[in-house]
């Protein structure tokens, strides 16, 4: 599968122009129809307010679009799309909710003050990129265990699990990319005394 970034989560930002009150919020959706569930639920969260600017991109069939809902053209939807492209977003909808101060702000402050809200919730958020890692089990003696630490450090390998017993066992897992040098340099370090295995392939961030 090929890696993507997307929302760690739920993630919110209030930012205020001139008296008008924009509030940015954005999750990770993984179709159409969740990302227009979530648009109208923040449209029933604030009902009394002017604007629910929106935009949400999505890998299923390149699905990406947007609203202004009645501010002038090309000054809301597109600066909170261009706010997830700019992070490399995908599976994600944001949505500016505005509160109007009573003064006009312009082209270039509605510009700023769409992309401010949304890129401060995806900030709030977080994003997080999908990848395929292999899961591996390593089994050393105690001696080499410390002489693996280097190696499991410098290739990123994330333990998930340490058994110490006769001999110490590590679950745990690496880029998929990584792991057939991972597993040659724990052999060289070892003098071939490691045991070492691939078990699984796994999608996750």
């Amino acid at each position: 599968m090929e890696d993507y970034t997307t929302l760690g989560g739920y993630g919110s930002y209030e930012y205020e122009e001139k008296k008008s009150v924009f509030i940015g919020e954005c999750a990770p959706v993984k179709s159409e129809d969740e990302a227009i569930s979530f648009i109208n639920n923040i449209k029933k969260k604030y009902p009394d307010a002017r604007h629910h600017v929106y935009a949400y991109i999505l890998r299923e069939n390149s699905i990406m679009r947007y609203s202004d809902d009645h501010e002038p053209q090309g000054t809301a939807g597109m600066p909170v799309l261009d706010s997830m492209r700019k992070r490399g977003c995908v599976d994600a909808v944001a949505v500016v909710t505005r509160y109007f101060g009573g003064t006009l702000l312009g082209t270039g402050g509605l510009v700023r003050a769409y992309t401010e809200a949304a890129a401060g919730a995806i900030g709030a958020a977080g994003v997080i990129t999908f990848t395929t890692y292999t899961k591996c089990n390593i089994e050393v003696n105690y001696s080499d265990y410390q002489k693996i630490q280097s190696i499991l450090s410098e290739m990123q390998f994330r333990t998930e699990d340490t058994d110490f017993r006769e001999n110490v066992t590590i679950r745990g897992r690496v880029l998929q990319p990584k792991a057939e040098a991972l597993l040659s340099a724990l052999l060289e370090q070892t003098g071939g005394r490691a045991v070492c295995s691939a078990t699984e392939e796994v999608y996750d961030f």
